[in-house]
């Protein structure tokens, strides 16, 4: 019972709240009447809500009858105005600026008909009222003839802004004012309008001068230079010394966005050492000992003082950029480093938080003297706060860039070996983000250590980043940061210099994330491989992942089933057909599998759409096509670039080779030639003669086509035990048709010039950055490849010296 009067005590408020019958009477408009009638009814002896909905809808009236509106509703508007509510004020200045915009009339007619409501509403007690007036007056102003704004709105002002008038209407005629100057000409605005400008910047009222002190800007531009110099500046400098902080505040924001219309850049010695020492002072507010407290001051005075102080600084330090273009930035090492290294050793976060997003543009100015800032990059990245860290990682691989080709150090091929801690600085930046709950820096500074392969060596990135971003991938918790750790990863595979390196990185790849204990890391492999397929060719995509993916299909765990058969579309748009059929066929069969004895109901239900999607899906053929030419263009500069790191690695190889040769030949040589060496200590496998002239050329040939038949033999390892019929996918996969490179076709003409048992039955078919038998260190071959005297490294070296020995018998 309780309760059920409780619910009757809340139904009261509703009832009341009903109309009575003899409301709703009074609220009935007889359906014959027109538009025009209705709304004179409305407007007579209707409602408050009706006279709003009225005026509201003024505009749509004066559309569709407009002389009857002007001739009977208009009158009645005017009359309802003066005791209207607050709400039907607003409602009729919306309705009046709207009817303006839609042009539905002259302005002749508008400003004969509406003006004068407007311009009578000006100073409403309220101040939504008086602004919202206002605003369509303003808007007027922009439209009315000049003879009409000089009698009906400039003329009255005059009266309007002097003192005995209330302080509302003098900020009215301020905001005024500062329109009207662009409707008259100079001569008009110089003998009607500044004088009133003057009177108003003198107000005894601080809100009166701040007002005027902003619409400055505006006469200033309708008044030109030479007029602003001699009267609006003056009266400027003179509200930037005012009693009231709002009215200087307002005077220096006006003076800065004058700054255009003046010849700034011209600045005697005297005024740029003034103004250049002024900004170096401000950069140290508060934090010099002349700027201490004083013993009066209670703590919330300090603090707030303080807060100030830091707000001046995190300001220069905003204004810093602009400060390089004043001084000019090859003077920036006398004039502004001094204060640039203050700010970044700032003792306040939002001041170093400031200059670390300017560092990039900062690095930009610099341009060749980029080196010059080298510590303080250093500092920031190892700032305690990570929202100073955040800030500076945004641009942070275009800083690394200008500075690894800027400066004075610039020859040294982008490594930045002038800084050595860098690598120290940018390792412990991830650990204290890692160490964090700000996953989302950890992420977006493992997105940006991607440009690490432009910046510092291939052996640096192995060492010190790529093995962490194994551990990030294994141990982390928070996806965004593991999925950024393996595309960073993948991009510092793609750019590794060493084979031996690269291989390694895959076999971990494949036996701790692909063949993991978790059913975690089986789906970090998953999202690896998608970038590889995004960030390496094709070719190398099947020939290292391709049979590792799709064994997954027999993964026991759901989630990783399913993640795979969303990802085998990108898995089948890998495969070059022909070359790649017998990868398609295995495809199929694994996707077939799958349908057959999928138990689980969800995967099941993805096979099944994921079939249709492979269905759809158009091959990529050995062969450019035009649809897929573009992607197909993408796929062979991959592919080159792939090449091309092996030739530069093997190219390495042969010069630290020769370097090592030519040292051992010139120790032997110096023995030689000393007679206090016996003959008995020179070492007997090197022979005692030198080569003729007419020899050399041929032997220098003979040595490198023998260099690069093993670095071929070197390629041809075995990649996996496990996998070690991805050798025999490999050797029947075909690239997409491209020009093959230099020391390709030098290989195979060597390779047809030297043996008959070397030559290869289709040398264009495999890129020769992918070989047959990749090298990882746990592979075993088959009987087939050890037969095969074209797979065989270790044979390669003895027929070839017979050549050569044959040939210099032969001269």
């Amino acid at each position: 019972m309780e309760d059920l009067q409780e619910l009757t005590i809340i139904e009261r408020p509703v009832r009341r709240s009903l109309k009575t019958p003899e409301e709703i009477e009074r609220l009935t408009v007889d359906e014959d009447l027109s538009d025009i009638d209705r709304a004179v009814y409305l407007l007579s002896a209707g409602q408050d809500i009706q006279g709003t909905s009225v005026i509201a809808n003024l505009p749509i009236l004066m559309r569709q009858n407009p002389t009857e509106t002007l001739r009977r509703v208009l009158p009645k508007v005017r009359e309802v105005l003066h005791v209207a509510s607050v709400e039907m004020q607003l409602t009729a200045a919306v309705s009046f600026l709207t009817i303006l915009q839609e042009e539905s009339m002259s302005v002749h007619t508008y400003a004969h008909s509406f003006l004068q409501i407007i311009l009578l509403h000006l100073e409403h007690r309220d101040t939504g009222v008086s602004n919202a007036w206002l605003e369509t007056l303003l808007s007027a102003i922009e439209l009315l003839p000049k003879e009409t704004l000089r009698h009906e709105i400039l003329n009255p002002l005059v009266s309007k802004a002097q003192l005995s008038q209330t302080v509302q209407s003098r900020l009215v005629s301020c905001k005024i004012l500062g329109k009207l100057t662009n409707k008259f000409d100079t001569h008009s605005i110089k003998r009607e309008i500044l004088p009133l400008v003057k009177s108003l910047c003198q107000d005894v009222e601080y809100e009166v001068r701040s007002c005027m002190c902003r619409q400055l800007e505006n006469i200033a531009q309708g008044i030109g230079t030479e007029l602003t110099k001699s009267v609006v500046l003056p009266e400027l400098i003179e509200l930037s010394r005012d009693e009231s902080g709002s009215v200087r505040l307002a005077a220096f924001e006006t003076l800065v966005n004058m700054l255009d219309m003046f010849d700034t850049g011209i600045f005697t010695p005297d005024q740029h050492l003034r103004f250049l020492e002024f900004y170096k002072k401000l950069c140290t507010l508060g934090l010099q000992q002349e700027n201490g407290h004083s013993e009066n001051q209670i703590p919330s005075q300090i603090v707030e003082q303080e807060k100030k102080y830091t707000s001046v600084r995190k300001n220069c330090a905003y204004n810093f950029p602009a400060m390089i273009v004043f001084v000019d930035p090859k003077n920036f090492h006398m004039e502004l480093y001094s204060t640039f290294f203050c700010l970044c050793h700032d003792p306040e976060v939002p001041v170093r938080y400031t200059i670390a997003i300017c560092f990039y543009e900062v690095s930009k100015l610099l341009n060749s003297g980029v080196y010059l800032i080298h510590k303080e990059l250093i500092t920031l990245l190892q700032d305690e706060s990570l929202e100073v860290l955040d800030a500076l990682i945004n641009h942070l691989p275009e800083i690394l860039e200008l500075m690894s080709i800027g400066g004075e150090n610039s020859i040294q091929e982008n490594k930045l070996s002038s800084l050595p801690d860098l690598i120290p600085a940018l390792t412990a930046a991830e650990q204290r983000a890692a160490s964090s709950l700000k996953w989302r820096t950890h992420e977006k500074l493992l997105q940006k250590y991607a440009c690490l392969p432009h910046i510092i060596s291939s052996d640096q990135i192995y060492y010190r980043f790529l093995q962490r971003m194994f551990t990030i991938m294994m141990t982390n918790n928070v996806l965004p940061v593991q999925r950024a750790a393996a595309r960073t990863l993948c991009v510092f595979l793609r750019y590794n210099r060493r084979q031996e390196q690269r291989h390694e990185v895959i076999q971990k790849l494949i036996e701790q994330l692909g063949q993991g204990k978790s059913y975690w890391n089986r789906l970090r492999f998953l999202d690896t491989c998608e970038f590889i397929i995004e960030i390496f060719s094709k070719s190398f995509f099947c020939k290292y992942f391709f049979l590792p993916v799709i064994e997954l299909t027999h993964d026991p765990v759901a989630n990783v089933r399913m993640k795979l058969c969303y990802m085998l579309p990108k898995v089948k748009s890998a495969l070059k057909i022909p070359a790649d059929m017998h990868l398609l066929q295995q495809l199929e069969m694994c996707v077939r599998k799958l349908l057959c004895q999928e138990k689980d109901k969800d995967v099941l239900a993805i096979v099944k759409k994921t079939v249709l999607e492979l269905d759809r899906m158009e091959m990529s053929m050995d062969v450019f096509q035009k649809k897929n030419y573009e992607k197909d263009l993408l796929d062979q500069e991959k592919e080159r670039e792939e090449l091309l790191f092996l030739e530069m690695e093997q190219l390495e190889k042969e010069k630290h080779q020769n370097e090592g040769r030519s040292s051992s030949e010139k120790s032997f040589e110096k023995k030689r030639r000393d007679p206090r060496t016996p003959a008995q200590s020179l070492p007997k496998n090197i022979p005692v003669s030198v080569p003729g002239p007419s020899s050399t050329p041929s032997t220098s040939k003979e040595i490198k086509k023998s260099k690069l038949i093993r670095s071929q033999s070197f390629n041809n390892q075995a990649f996996h035990a496990k996998y070690g019929n991805l050798d025999k996918c490999a050797s029947k996969s075909s690239t997409l048709a491209h020009t093959p490179s230099v020391s390709g076709l030098v290989r195979t003409a060597m390779l047809s010039l030297t043996d008959d048992s070397f030559r290869t039955r289709n040398t264009s078919s495999v890129p020769a950055s992918f070989s047959p038998n990749p090298v990882l260190p746990s592979t075993s071959r088959g009987t087939g490849n050890t037969a095969d005297p074209k797979s065989s490294g270790g044979k390669d070296v003895q027929p070839r010296k017979a050549t050569l020995k044959s040939r210099k018998s032969n001269p």
